[in-house]
């Protein structure tokens, strides 16, 4: 077989997702890999596969004893032999596996970091008097010292490749800057790597930050929203998670803790609960990892902010991991800082205390900042793109601009007076006015003190969060930073710049979850609770047995017979003949009641149309989604009933629609009134070096949307108008 034939057979996949092919030549023609690819978007395939189609064992270090069960579980429901070493594993089982992994009977062996050290030179050995078809090295962010999540035990691995020298050797992780990157290469001395980056956007989810008042009562609403749905709350103590578990639970929610100073066996318990979707809330710390593969959580709400960037990504990649709508809720209170600041200095480690430091802060600007959170989280990692995305709080929500150029130049020049020297807690309880013994006899006579004891603390901490965000200001390196002046605060100063920033308007709702895909919701739960029978029967989680993407096209298109599920993404040959006739008779049965026919000719056109039905001149390429998107337009669908009927959100559609302006075959009146088009191309105009919508839109005003401004935008460019 080849890659593609294994895909189908074992995961039931018709295609490979970006970069996941180009993984697997490299490391079956025997050479390095790097890969960092955001949470859910197929790591693991990318060493299964060579696993699959080689010869000898593939070794995967893993962290998480948790998701090593999780992801040999799932191999060996799609009919791979696999298995894990681990801390749960008695000697005499441990035993059997390594002769298992001698005679060539397994093709993954999941271990943890730590079966490398002096102690596990044993397991070197034994590996040394076996055939090794390659090394994973899983969350490989975890062996450098610039990385989130660093852990000492990783470093051994460095050795491997001196000791394994022809073995190859691929690097996975999801959530990595440059400089981490860098380390983790040179760390674990990859040879000439091939090096695969793949975006880290995650369309499905929606970013959402909310200033942290009333967060509890906050929580219930969601939570009530999304009633039945799987959802991660992260705390920041070990004592919120058992308080908020239990007051949960008193408001009739089925939740549970999770954190590290729980016994290791009802630890194990509650885990399992949550992934078999026994209890659908689990409330856990942020300092320590969950390591679950569940496809169907929908929401991660964290209660505080985390530590850095990274860990924020990771942590709410684990919603939608199935890539169906899901959300990452941030209830953020600026107090967090000084609590993650002593988490973040390592005793005796001044530089990487600095790194730490700088990376909460860092955090702490993306919560503070008034541009798309997308956006924000991308160009972190390094990565170019737009400043709307239309599916985050600040993109879903309408802001005003407020002129506080004199409440920065009382910022600035307090800053000034007291030479540079201190930060921004000890700056505004001198412009407050403060008695603090920490306000000194001198700075009580400069003339800034007190100018500012009109505000309260919180607004002014919010104006500095500003000031700095804007460029005005920056934090010095140091573990305790203080606040310089930068080279753009100069003007404000002499009163020859004003200083204007974006506010919301009020306070905004929890931008609504996008709609899921149109499908029968009565067979979707019909089919959820024959997997949850078959799921509880073989003491598997209920996705190993199908996901809910698998479910919910059954759910679309009605499959009646064994070779439609040859169409069912998620059906691979394994699971077409342990589960293809008990899901089966659950569909034909629900048709029959109700005279439903099989929609399998439409999954068939989908799947296999090479072009859609019109021209198209999409600067992308041909595209069929966009091309349904125009079909149903052209019959007289609005823009909001096709981005109901579609599952998508309406700006999602415009995107669709826009491709179509530019190739002239809708003309741009036929989205936007035609008064306004003339005023918006004449603002176009005068702004022709940019390339921020958002600053369009907050010269033309609140009676232009961004739709609009893109599709004029679109048609000028396309010289259609």
């Amino acid at each position: 077989m080849n890659a593609l034939q294994v895909l189908k057979q074992y995961f039931g996949y018709e295609q490979f997702r970006k970069h996941q092919k180009e993984v697997i030549e490299n490391i079956l023609k025997g050479r390095d890999v790097f890969v960092l690819m955001p949470t859910g978007g197929g790591k693991s395939m990318c060493y299964q596969i060579p696993a699959i189609l080689s010869e000898g064992v593939m070794i995967v270090v893993s962290p998480l004893i948790a998701l090593m069960k999780d992801q040999v579980d799932a191999l060996r429901a799609n009919g791979i032999p696999a298995e894990f070493l681990n801390s749960t594993v008695n000697p005499e089982e441990q035993q059997l596996i390594l002769q298992k992994a001698a005679k060539g009977e397994i093709k993954l062996l999941y271990v943890a970091p730590e079966r490398f050290n002096v102690r596990g030179s044993n397991f070197l050995e034994f590996l040394k008097s076996i055939k090794i078809s390659g090394f994973a090295v899983d969350e490989a962010h975890c062996i450098s010292h610039w990385g989130h999540d660093f852990r000492p035990d990783y470093l051994e691995l460095s050795r491997l490749k001196s000791i394994f020298p022809n073995v190859p050797m691929v690097a996975l992780t999801a959530s990595a800057d440059q400089e981490t990157r860098t380390d983790i290469v040179d760390k674990l001395k990859l040879a000439a790597p091939a090096i695969f980056v793949s975006s880290f956007d995650r369309p499905n989810i929606t970013y959402d930050v909310r200033n942290s008042i009333n967060p509890f009562d906050a929580l219930l609403d969601i939570l009530n929203e999304h009633e039945g749905d799987s959802g991660i709350i992260y705390t920041l103590k070990r004592n919120d998670t058992e308080s908020l578990a239990e007051e949960l639970s008193k408001a009739g929610f089925n939740a549970i803790p999770y954190h590290a100073g729980l016994d290791p066996i009802t630890r194990a318990r509650h885990q399992e609960m949550f992934l078999k979707d026994k209890v659908n809330i689990v409330v856990a710390t942020i300092a320590f990892g969950m390591g679950i593969d569940k496809p169907n959580v929908r929401l991660v709400i964290h209660m505080n902010m985390p530590k850095n960037i990274e860990s924020y990504y990771q942590e709410t990649g684990r919603a939608g991991r199935d890539g169906l709508p899901s959300r990452a809720i941030l209830f953020y209170n600026r107090a967090d800082i000084n609590t993650l600041s002593y988490f973040a200095r390592i005793e005796g480690n001044e530089r990487q205390s600095e790194i730490m430091m700088n990376k909460l802060y860092q955090m702490a600007d993306f919560c503070q900042a008034s541009t798309c959170r997308r956006a924000y989280l991308l160009e972190y990692f390094g990565e170019k793109t737009g400043d709307y995305c239309g599916n985050c709080d600040v993109c879903l929500n309408e802001f005003e601009k407020e002129d506080i150029t004199i409440i920065a130049q009382k910022a600035l020049s307090a800053v000034y007076r007291l030479n540079e020297q201190f930060g921004s807690g000890m700056v505004v309880d001198f412009l407050r006015e403060s008695k603090s013994k920490r306000i000194q006899p001198w700075m009580r006579n400069l003339k800034t003190y007190g100018v500012g004891k009109d505000l309260s603390k919180e607004a002014w901490m919010t104006y500095m969060d500003h000031l700095i965000s804007k460029g005005y200001l920056e934090r010095s390196g140091d573990a305790m930073p203080v606040l310089k002046l930068t080279q753009k605060a100069h003007p404000v100063l002499k009163g020859k710049e004003r200083v204007i920033i974006r506010v919301q308007k009020q306070e905004a709702p929890v931008p609504q979850l996008r709609k899921e895909a149109d499908y029968d919701k009565q067979l979707m739960n019909l089919l959820r609770e024959q997997r949850k029978l078959l799921a509880d029967r073989e003491n598997v989680s209920a996705y190993i047995i199908l996901n809910d993407t698998t479910l919910i096209e059954m759910s679309t298109y009605y499959p009646q017979k064994m070779d439609d599920l040859d169409q069912i993404t998620g059906f691979g040959k394994m699971k077409k003949a342990r589960y293809g006739n008990v899901f089966l008779e659950v569909v034909i049965d629900y048709c029959k009641k109700r005279g439903i026919a099989s929609q399998m000719h439409k999954k068939r056109y989908s799947a296999k149309s090479s072009k859609p039905k019109v021209k198209t001149k999409n600067r992308n390429g041909k595209n069929l989604t966009a091309a349904f998107s125009y079909e149903m337009f052209r019959k007289g669908k609005t823009i909001s009933e096709i981005a109901s009927l579609r599952g998508l959100q309406t700006t999602t559609i415009v995107g669709h629609l826009v491709d179509f302006v530019e190739s002239g075959e809708i003309k741009p009146d036929e989205l936007v009134n035609n008064q306004k088009i003339p005023i918006i191309k004449n603002v176009l105009n005068e702004h022709p070096s940019t390339t921020l919508l958002r600053e369009i839109k907050d010269a033309l005003g609140e009676n232009y949307s961004y739709d609009e401004i893109r599709v004029v935008k679109a048609a000028l460019e396309s010289n259609k108008i």
